[in-house]
């Protein structure tokens, strides 16, 4: 989704647990290592043709400085600051509840 600000992760490969995918995507994209902690919320986004589910968990990195391999920007911002960056509809409800403090 050019222009917009997005969570990193991606898609489940065959046989992967989605706790899994994610550690391999920081990995891919951040050049992090990660524990992943309990799932925080989820998403639904739909489009014609086209229905994806998001799991949002909470992770700790355990090794590495965040950057991005696919040459994305990589900023680190308060909470607060989360709504005022465009971004995809699906996070939309994440970065609410993390605005306001209800999760975290």
């Amino acid at each position: 989704m050019s222009g917009l600000w997005e969570f990193p992760g991606g898609k489940i490969d065959d046989g992967e647990a989605p706790g899994e995918a994610l550690v391999r995507e920081l990995d891919e994209e951040l050049g992090i290592e990660i524990v992943v902690h309990r799932p925080l919320t989820f998403a639904v986004h739909e489009e014609p043709g086209l229905r994806i589910l998001l799991l949002f968990y909470g992770a700790r990195i355990v090794r590495g400085e965040p950057h991005g391999h696919e040459g994305q920007a990589v900023e680190w911002v308060e909470t607060a600051e989360l709504p005022s960056f465009p971004a995809p509809p699906a996070d939309a409800e994440l970065i609410r509840r993390l605005a306001e403090g209800s999760i975290s």
